[in-house]
């Protein structure tokens, strides 16, 4: 697992997602670029996006890091519009 130093410098790389094709793997954190609307945030193939954004239907304003609790990972996102980076 990512040391909290190796996440917040993405030691282990990163991905842009810009479109509303589900992104789908293994990571820490979701760093929002733009205004973005979320479809899903899952963890373990669920979705959990209510138990971190209180609004789900409105948009998350850029400069948010939502990052899984209990030392768990994100499995998959899939955006309704804007852009974020997964901080693999």
């Amino acid at each position: 697992m990512a040391t909290d130093n190796e996440i917040l410098i993405a030691g282990q790389g990163t991905y842009i997602l810009n479109n509303t094709t589900e992104f789908t793997g293994n990571f820490d954190a979701i760093v929002v670029l733009e205004d973005t609307v979320f479809n899903t945030i899952k963890i373990a193939g669920t979705d959990v996006k209510s138990s971190y954004i209180a609004a789900t239907g409105t948009a998350v304003k850029a400069g948010a890091i939502i990052r899984p609790t209990s030392a768990q990972k994100f499995s998959g996102v899939k955006l309704t519009s804007g852009s974020v980076t997964i901080v693999l």
